[in-house]
């Protein structure tokens, strides 16, 4: 994988591009064909009265029920562009987050599905203009720009969103027009290398 293209590699005239935010309690994906979806499951809250972790086997089974779900609606597109994990979080389920993460990724180049990747501040940078945005304004950037993907208000949605807008962009096939202070992230994202790119 190269750090920067300078040149989008050839691809379709109107690519299908999905963006993925994972998460094992939300990931966020939408496609450039209209839709966003997300998908999680409930882990238990081991502080609530008489509630107790899922073992092991149960745990795994739900994970692998979510990594087969979530891989499922990505499908085959020409792209998915996968928001990285944040390092620096702790906390309950790191050990699984991480788990999903590399299962999903592995899928994914397995089955030659392109994958390009970016960092959460990134994708701020891209739906914002500010690395550092909170939520809110990703969710309030992603619902103007880009109107006809629905996200309810939902971070991981409008996360996906402005992946898969980024993924677009970067193959030179944007969803709509953005500062170059936007656009500065594609140059902080991995991306692949695409079939026919003569590089």
């Amino acid at each position: 994988m190269t750090l920067t293209a300078p040149a989008p590699p050839p691809v379709g005239i109107d690519p299908t591009v999905v963006g993925v935010d994972p998460s094992l309690t939300g990931t966020g994906i939408a496609s450039s064909d209209g839709w966003c979806e997300v998908h999680g499951y409930k882990r238990p809250r081991t502080k609530d009265p008489g509630i107790t972790q899922l073992d092991h086997p149960e745990r795994i089974a739900a994970m692998t029920h979510l990594l087969d779900t979530v891989y499922n609606a990505i499908g085959k597109p020409d792209l998915v562009v996968m928001e990285l994990p944040a390092v620096s979080r702790s906390g309950g389920g790191a050990h699984e987050r991480g788990w999903f993460w590399w299962e999903l990724f592995h899928r994914l180049i397995t089955t030659d599905t392109p994958v390009g990747l970016m960092a959460p501040n990134a994708r701020a940078l891209y739906a914002t203009g500010k690395g550092n945005a909170p939520k809110g304004a990703v969710i309030d950037q992603v619902s103007r720009r880009y109107p006809a993907w629905t996200t309810e208000g939902n971070d991981n949605a409008a996360d996906a969103v402005a992946l898969m807008a980024a993924g677009r962009d970067w193959l030179g096939h944007p969803l709509t027009t953005l500062p170059k202070t936007h656009r500065a992230a594609l140059d902080k994202a991995t991306w692949p290398t695409l079939p026919g790119d003569p590089r």
